[in-house]
């Protein structure tokens, strides 16, 4: 045991002299190595006998160069993340450089590691999530996974909308709250909750409706998210984005199937007007309470919602403007359509104001 604390005692003595990281690890490696020769060839010597046990010296040497090997790849990881991105055409890019994050640190490189391996994301790619600023609209069925995945992402700042309590008859979908907190405001009981999940990210709740004359607050966000049931609630929503210049991820489930697209008429994808300029008529568009929808289904949606978001994000992938994905769980089909902007739209087109 003592010739091991010799050998630990060097290589701190090494650090704290700022030895360069090679010539640190080779001379307590070197001595390591030299002590198992010793213990091979020469096992009756004063040395040997002093050393201990070879099996420990073996183990040991494997347990450092594991610690080596994690050491080294936060390194890299930390290298990649502290990259300048500068990518063009991303969401957040033009941050200034006071708002940008310090690098990140070792427990966020653990925690978001399987994002930074990933070639389409990388650091830029996660430093992107950590600069962005999104407002989530609806803590329910469709924000629940919404709020959960980007918190869990790294997204840095998100702000819940809703001014809704929780019921019982919520937990069925909205998996985002427990039994505890039925009668709590959503928008409290799913901060708490997002706060618990990820302590790096800043949630900010807001127990209010997002109404079309919110296009001032809105462009204080990189990307909303529109979780609401019901069409007013989403043409308001959609009026504030086309106002304020900002992309809307927008879902939509209704019993066993959900609709996903991309409003940005701002960068030559439609709005919902543009599809939908006028509410349906009264029993065509049933709600969820009135029509029923399978508990599972908004976690497939609002999933692929966050997914959405990352991808705008961070630049990455091909995301939904100018398509709608449509899902169907019962009979576990996708389809993709295209769609197209209305040149006289009344929001976003040349009818824009038009009674």
């Amino acid at each position: 045991m003592s010739v091991f604390l010799a050998i630990v005692a060097i290589w701190l003595g090494l650090g704290l002299a700022s030895v360069r990281p090679a010539i640190r690890l080779a001379i307590p490696a070197g001595l390591w190595a030299g002590v198992l020769l010793v213990q091979r060839f020469a096992p009756q010597s004063a040395l040997a006998e002093l050393a201990g046990d070879r099996r420990v010296w073996l183990a040991g040497g494997v347990f450092a160069l594991m610690l080596a090997a994690y050491a080294w790849g936060l390194r890299r990881l930390r290298d990649a993340a502290a990259k300048e991105d500068g990518a063009p055409g991303t969401l957040g890019a033009a941050a200034s450089p006071a708002s940008d994050p310090a690098m990140l640190s070792d427990a966020e490189l653990d925690r978001y590691a399987r994002h930074i391996v990933l070639r389409e994301l990388g650091g830029p790619g996660q430093q992107r999530l950590r600069r962005a600023s999104v407002l989530v609209v609806g803590a329910g069925a469709l924000g629940s996974p919404v709020a959960l995945y980007l918190a869990a992402a790294g997204v840095g700042r998100i702000t819940l909308a809703d001014d809704d309590h929780v019921s019982l008859s919520n937990l069925q979908r909205q998996v985002i709250f427990d039994d505890a907190d039925t009668g709590r405001p959503k928008v409290q009981a799913a901060t708490a909750r997002l706060h618990a999940l990820n302590p790096h990210v800043q949630v900010t709740p807001l127990p209010r409706r997002i109404t079309a004359g919110d296009a001032d607050f809105v462009k204080e966000f990189d990307l909303v998210l529109d979780g609401t049931d019901s069409f007013d609630s989403r043409a308001r929503i959609n009026a504030a984005c086309v106002a304020a210049g900002v992309p809307l991820v927008a879902g939509s489930i209704a019993q066993w199937e959900g609709q996903l697209t991309v409003w940005d008429p701002a960068r030559g994808a439609p709005c919902m007007a543009c599809l939908f300029p006028q509410p349906p008529a009264p029993g065509l568009a049933p709600s969820c309470a009135e029509a029923g929808v399978v508990g599972a289904l908004p976690g497939v949606i609002g999933s692929m919602m966050a997914l959405e978001a990352i991808k705008l994000i961070a630049g990455a992938g091909l995301d939904a403007r100018g398509r709608m994905l449509i899902f169907d769980g019962l009979w576990g089909e996708t389809r993709s359509i295209k769609i197209h902007r209305n040149a006289d739209c009344p929001i976003c087109g040349a009818g824009k104001g038009a009674p």
